[in-house]
C-alpha cells in the first residue's frame, strides 16, 4: 500500500526543507519522493536534515510540471487552507489517510504539498479530487512543510496499519489516472466550445466548476468511458449536420 503513495513538493525554496520532507516521510513507511519545478538544488543540507532518510533525496523524482508527477495518479489530494475562493472537497488529516490507504488498493495516489510562503495555486489545486486542511491552532496556525509532511504522513501510516488488519476483505475499484481525467476535460471543453455552450475565448468560470463536480463526483474508469463516448456522439452529430 504504501508502495503507491507520493509525496509531491511543488516549487520548493529551501533545500534543507527537502531533507526533512524526506524523513518524516521514511519514519512513517513512505518512500516516493516528487519535486515538481523546485527552486533549490538538493544540496549537502538536504542531506543532513535528511538524517538516516538520505535514500529518500536521493531518489526523489525531479519533473518540471505537476502534470508529470501526478499522470499514473487515480487519486490526487492537494494540502490547503480553507480560505479559497472556488470550495473543493475537504478533509481532514484523518479522513485523508483512510481515503488514501482505501485506494492504493487499485491505483498510485499523491500528496501534494505547495510552496513555503503561497502553497498550491487555484490552478494546481484544481488539479485535485480534494484538499486536506490540518486544523491547527487558530491562534497560531504557522506549520512549516516538514511539519505538514509529517502529520498527513502520520495519519496514512495508522490508516495503514489499520487496514491491514482486514487485508483481502476490500473490494477494488478502479478510477481513472489523473491524465486520463485531463483529457476528459480537454475533450469536455472542446465540445461544449463546438456547442457554443461556453464562450471559446472565456471558458474560465464554467469549466473550473465542471472541473470540481466531476472531481467531486469522482466517476470510475467504466463511468468515464461513457461519458467520452457521449462526448464523441455529439461530436459526430455536429459533423454530419455540417454537411
Amino acid at each position: 500500500m504504501l508502495d503507491k503513495i507520493s509525496v509531491v513538493l511543488i516549487g520548493t525554496s529551501h533545500p534543507g526543507n527537502i531533507g526533512s520532507a524526506a524523513r518524516a516521510m521514511k519514519v512513517m513507511g513512505l518512500t516516493n519522493l516528487v519535486l515538481v519545478d523546485p527552486a533549490c538544488e538538493i544540496d549537502e543540507k538536504s542531506i543532513a536534515l535528511a538524517a538516516g532518510a538520505a535514500d529518500i533525496v536521493e531518489n526523489a523524482r525531479i519533473v518540471n510540471t505537476l502534470d508529470e508527477a501526478v499522470a499514473d495518479c487515480g487519486l490526487v489530494i492537494g494540502s490547503s487552507a480553507r480560505s479559497r475562493t472556488l470550495e473543493w472537497p475537504q478533509l481532514d488529516p484523518r479522513e485523508c489517510g483512510i481515503k488514501t490507504i482505501e485506494e492504493t488498493n487499485s491505483h498510485p495516489v499523491a500528496i501534494l504539498f505547495g510552496r513555503e510562503r503561497t502553497g498550491l495555486t487555484n490552478e494546481e489545486l484544481q488539479k485535485c479530487h480534494c484538499h486536506v486542511y490540518i486544523p491547527a491552532n487558530p491562534e497560531y496556525s504557522s506549520l512549516n512543510l516538514a511539519m505538514a509532511v509529517q502529520t498527513i504522513s502520520y495519519e496514512i501510516r495508522m490508516a495503514h496499519l489499520e487496514a491491514e488488519k482486514y487485508k483481502g476483505e476490500t473490494q477494488e475499484v478502479e478510477y481513472p489516472r489523473a491524465k486520463e481525467l485531463e483529457m476528459f476535460y480537454e475533450h469536455l471543453e472542446k465540445v461544449t466550445r463546438q456547442t457554443r455552450f461556453i464562450n471559446k475565448n472565456h471558458p474560465g468560470m464554467v469549466m473550473n466548476k465542471l472541473r470540481r463536480l466531476f472531481n467531486r463526483a469522482r466517476p470510475e474508469q467504466q463511468e468515464l468511458n461513457i461519458l467520452r463516448g457521449i462526448l464523441s456522439s455529439v461530436e459526430k452529430s455536429l459533423a454530419s449536420r455540417e454537411k
